[in-house]
């Protein structure tokens, strides 16, 4: 069942949605030609927002999990893509090595495992599921509670691969997003393939990093539309050495927030949006939806409780948080039963294979609703991702939200490409 949207569409959003779905075969073109010069990420998930006025992604996974959260009608999608994905990598490919994060006692997290591990099977590989937690020294079942259960195996490192007892894979697939690292395990693999590259991991990247990338190109993408870029692009700004438990480095903050508010100000009067803007203070790395707060008023920098800064110093695995991401606030007009919601995208290879809202009944169209409390409602993509009904009014026509959807996604998508790309250190080596 697809979720029925209540969507305040108001402003330059209709004509943005109209010129899209009219330019439908430039853009698919457009498309075709940007992946004919670029190799998309192996798979990934995007974060978007729908304010009305504007559509902009806010966050982009390279280890997306959650997969248990996409409705049943996307998995003949998935199997394809992840066929397609892995025809270009290893053709002759026959076992696949699944490596979780270490996380075994969250089962919803585990539930996300063996939903890939099933669209890796019917896509025609043996897939076992191969942990580097070292507290796991033997084969362990974990029950979920759909009844479906996953087999923790531990790896071994041999002097050139990585494997199972009896199982030796010729491509690694990490759904590991190296938040506290690159285990020495998982290094100098010369003969096997490792998906995503260990360089996508967030002990690499920075969100600022992506956001630059997607700032060119969704100039690019408006120069094509004949649009204004902010109308797909949250603004953004940095600042590193931040101390949070010290209360360092606000300085930076607060004249950094102030400046970005002006600008978005400055758009609002020009687009005669009366909506108050507000900015995200986020790590620099990190998902989790850990180490995000929201700021109306650079003040509030300078007002923040021991709370608040415990909450921002640290995300995921005890990091540190040093560097933070200024970006510009998007609201979500998007709403599920009342409840507060945002889309979220998945792809693999190159193609849009479904999504889900992420609801929270309980926070505000300027928070985080990346947070506890959050649940989730899929959305069935399998027939409208890619099909908008040319003629049929915006915001009327869900396959044409959803199409709005998957190109928005697709930008975010190709900008995760040019980042890896540019930060790829093997690359570096041949320069």
């Amino acid at each position: 069942m697809v979720p029925h949207l209540i969507t305040a569409l108001t402003g330059p959003i209709n004509e943005l949605e109209q010129r899209i779905i009219d330019s439908m075969p430039a853009i698919e073109r457009w498309f075709r030609l940007e992946w004919m010069e670029h190799t998309p990420p192996f798979y990934c998930s995007v974060d978007i927002r729908n304010a009305g006025f504007k559509l902009a992604p806010v966050d982009t996974n390279l280890y997306p999990g959650g997969w248990n959260n996409l409705t049943s009608e996307m998995l003949p999608l998935a199997v394809q893509a992840a066929m397609a994905a892995i025809e270009k990598i290893c053709p002759e490919a026959r076992n696949l090595l699944l490596i979780p994060e270490n996380h075994t006692r969250n089962l919803f997290y585990l539930s996300n495992v063996a939903q890939l591990q099933r669209i890796f099977h019917m896509a025609g590989l043996n897939v076992r599921i191969g942990s580097i937690n070292p507290d796991i020294k033997t084969d362990t079942t974990i029950d979920l509670p759909s009844g479906d259960s996953v087999l923790l195996e531990p790896v071994i490192r041999t002097q050139r691969r990585l494997g199972l007892k009896n199982f030796d894979p010729c491509t690694i697939l990490l759904n590991n997003d190296l938040s506290a690292g690159v285990p020495g395990i998982l290094e100098d693999l010369n003969e096997q393939f490792l998906l995503p590259p260990l360089h996508a991991g967030w002990h690499v990247r920075r969100k600022t990093h992506h956001f630059t990338t997607y700032e060119e190109v969704s100039k690019r993408f408006g120069k094509m539309l004949g649009i204004d870029p902010w109308l797909i692009n949250p603004m953004f700004s940095q600042c590193g050495q931040v101390n949070f438990n010290e209360g360092t480095g606000f300085e930076c903050v607060r004249e950094e927030v102030d400046a970005l508010l002006t600008r978005i100000r400055r758009k609002y009067k020009e687009y005669g949006i009366l909506e108050k803007p507000f900015v995200v203070i986020k790590a620099d790395n990190g998902t989790y939806g850990m180490g995000i707060m929201t700021v109306r008023d650079a003040k509030e920098v300078d007002q923040l409780n021991r709370r608040t800064r415990n909450k921002m110093s640290v995300i995921k695995d005890g990091q540190a948080v040093n560097e933070v991401i200024i970006q510009e606030g998007v609201i979500t007009h998007e709403r599920l039963n009342d409840a507060v919601a945002e889309p979220v995208v998945y792809m693999m290879d190159r193609y849009v294979v479904g999504g889900f809202y992420r609801v929270h009944a309980e926070r505000g169209v300027d928070e985080n609703l990346n947070a506890p409390g959050s649940s989730f409602v899929p959305l069935a993509f399998e027939q409208s991702a890619h099909t908008p009904q040319p003629g049929v009014k915006p915001g009327l026509s869900t396959p044409n939200r959803f199409y709005m959807y998957g190109v928005i996604g697709r930008l975010a998508m190709l900008a995760a490409s040019l980042e890896l790309e540019a930060h790829d250190p093997q690359a570096e080596q041949y320069d």
